[in-house]
């Protein structure tokens, strides 16, 4: 099968490039290699036998040109960094996807699949339940309750406590620009390939870790935060008071996730999950990373919050499992690995501090009054 793979050689794109040409595909690659993903442009790890293109994947003439030679589309290519760069999560993600529609429908292609990234991110704070309203999906925090300290989120009815649950691809509520993004860009993909004819699939990915991923994105990445820390001796900070949940899936198990979307027909037209099945809280993640690193430092928590940011969500991955995939690797397996790609790298000191002053001067990173 002949694959292009937009975005082919960023995190996600790479490692699934990598499988597709050991599967014998012939693999096709368009990416900018922009920064931040791609400070130095063009990546050491790229995928032997996969042909490069750089370029926008907004680039009509490119697109148009490399889609008349492809039988199937892997969408990664995304933008997923700074909050406040509203417009530009809209046209990257949303408008790319809305672009390669265009193109299969007025070239008349025929394609056998588009698979396209999605996020958690598009759920926003996920499923819970009220013991006396049933389930809820609660909208955002109120920055009210985030400067009182106040990170649990009570019932939207009676304000009572209430208990997270697995939240299905039926919820999407997202809260941040970058989940209303991919939100829309899953709802182009699917609504416009049934319309038209095109069989596609919309992955919504956990927070995805292991090798490759970027060390120079500010907002993203609790795997590449806390080895960075650990790495340089020291311990990291815990945002909230450190028990907020998620789950954390390996980047060769999205890669397996990928190749079911890709071949299996019962995929086509669906919004599937892709996580790690097992819910933890930041603190516990901590703590795997400092176990690896073998450090005495504790992590810190100083009553800072990431402004935007959702409290709990774990995804129900029953759909996925139901076509026979489930996640088959550790968060230690994905420390492990990412811990060994960071090891020689230079000016990591310097890496970390200038995430850490982007994120303050935008505003993202706060401070709790009490």
């Amino acid at each position: 099968m002949r694959v292009l793979v937009l975005g082919g050689a960023g995190f996600i794109g790479s490692h699934t490039s990598d499988r597709l040409v050991e599967l014998g595909h012939e693999v096709t690659v368009l990416d900018a290699l922009t920064a931040p993903v791609h400070r130095d442009r063009r990546p050491s790890y790229l995928t032997p036998g996969a042909e490069l293109f750089v370029g926008d994947v907004r680039n009509r003439d490119l697109l148009t040109h490399l889609v008349r030679r492809t039988d199937a589309v892997f969408h990664f290519a995304a933008y997923q960094d700074y909050l406040t760069d509203f417009s530009r999560f809209t046209d990257v993600n949303v408008g790319s996807t809305a672009l390669l529609y265009e193109i299969l429908v007025a070239e008349n292609i025929d394609l056998q699949r588009v698979v396209v990234a999605s996020s958690q991110s598009a759920m926003g704070e996920g499923l819970y339940h009220c013991a006396e309203h049933g389930d809820q999906t609660p909208d955002m925090r109120p920055e009210s309750d985030l400067q009182r300290g106040r990170w649990e989120i009570g019932c939207p009815v009676c304000g009572g406590p209430m208990e997270m649950r697995r939240t299905p691809e039926s919820v999407s509520n997202p809260q941040n620009a970058y989940g209303m993004s991919k939100y829309g860009q899953e709802m182009v993909a699917v609504n416009l390939g049934r319309r038209y004819g095109v069989p596609t699939t919309a992955l919504r990915y956990s927070i995805v870790q292991g090798p490759r991923q970027s060390v120079y994105n500010a907002y993203s990445g609790a795997c590449r935060i806390f080895c960075l820390h650990y790495l340089l001796g020291g311990a990291p900070v815990l945002y909230e008071d450190g028990r907020a949940i998620r789950d954390y899936v390996n980047i060769h198990d999205v890669v397996d996730a990928n190749l079911v979307a890709l071949l299996d027909e019962r995929a086509v037209g669906s919004v599937l999950n892709v996580g790690g099945g097992t819910g933890w809280t930041t603190a516990e993640f901590a703590e795997v990373v400092r176990a690896h690193y073998g450090s005495e430092r504790s992590p810190r928590i100083s009553g800072e919050y990431r402004f935007g940011d959702t409290r709990h969500i774990v995804s129900d991955l029953s759909r996925l499992e139901a076509l026979g995939w489930m996640p088959r690797r550790t968060p230690a397996d994905s420390v492990a690995e990412y811990a060994k790609w960071l090891e020689g790298m230079p000016d990591l000191d310097r890496i970390l501090a200038e995430a850490d002053a982007k994120m303050r001067s935008l505003g993202v990173v706060r401070q709790a009054s009490v």
